[in-house]
């Protein structure tokens, strides 16, 4: 049942781009003080790994139907995975409705998505399931850290937006650096954490370059962080 339940919460998030107005960021006018091309959000294109982890959630749902409906491990890391993919069903309306709403959630999402891929972390084959979900958490915890420095330059909240995205960016890393040393090297976890820091790197270059020096900063340490745990791992 719990894996009928992951197929159907997975094709409602699928959708649900195609049933509202689809997402690449908030928009400047959504906040008190318009955020235009603030330094703590990567550059459009780096939501294009939307349409991976889409697909690859999708292929492992199918697989799980398939082959490992009673299967106690994939269990485990269904009920947070479902309540994750549930909450992300509603999360693009929610989103163009209210930012304080949508930056919530997206924090749910997180907390139980990083539940679903350390619950399942030693699945194996890991591309049916680890390898997904970790896509999927890294991306998340990216752009929760993205929604708070959104909110707090946008609501002019402490310091300005290189401030916000100084410390998001930071507290990114942090969050990054604690999963991947459980995650027990699912590399996509990283990757996706890292894609969405040189987007944000390509965002600033050298126009703000105490963003961009965190930002590759973090890339470099999650990358050896993952690295280093797949060559222990062999």
């Amino acid at each position: 049942m719990k894996a009928w339940a992951i197929l159907a919460a997975t094709t409602a998030f699928l959708i649900s781009p195609f049933i509202t107005e689809g997402f690449a960021g908030f928009r400047p006018d959504q906040f008190p003080i318009p955020q235009d091309d603030a330094p703590v959000q990567p550059l459009g294109y780096a939501f294009s790994i939307w349409s991976v982890i889409y697909l690859w959630l999708l292929v492992s749902a199918v697989i799980g139907v398939w082959k490992h409906r009673d299967d106690a491990h994939w269990d485990a890391a269904r009920v947070p995975l479902f309540l994750s993919l549930a909450v992300g069903a509603f999360w693009i309306k929610v989103a163009t409705l209210s930012v304080i709403w949508a930056s919530v959630l997206i924090w749910v999402m997180l907390g139980t998505a990083v539940w679903a891929l350390l619950a399942g972390r030693n699945i194996r084959p890991a591309w049916q399931f680890a390898l997904p979900a970790g896509l999927y958490a890294g991306w998340l915890t990216a752009a929760s850290c993205v929604s708070i420095g959104l909110l707090g330059a946008g609501y002019g909240i402490g310091g300005g937006a290189v401030m916000w995205a100084l410390l998001m960016v930071s507290v990114a890393m942090l969050i990054a650096a604690l999963v991947q040393h459980r995650a027990h090297g699912v590399w996509t976890y990283a990757l996706a954490v890292v894609w969405a820091l040189v987007g944000i790197i390509a965002r600033n270059g050298t126009e703000t370059l105490s963003v961009t020096l965190f930002a590759v900063a973090g890339a470099v340490i999650i990358s050896g962080l993952a690295v280093r745990q797949m060559q222990f791992n062999r």
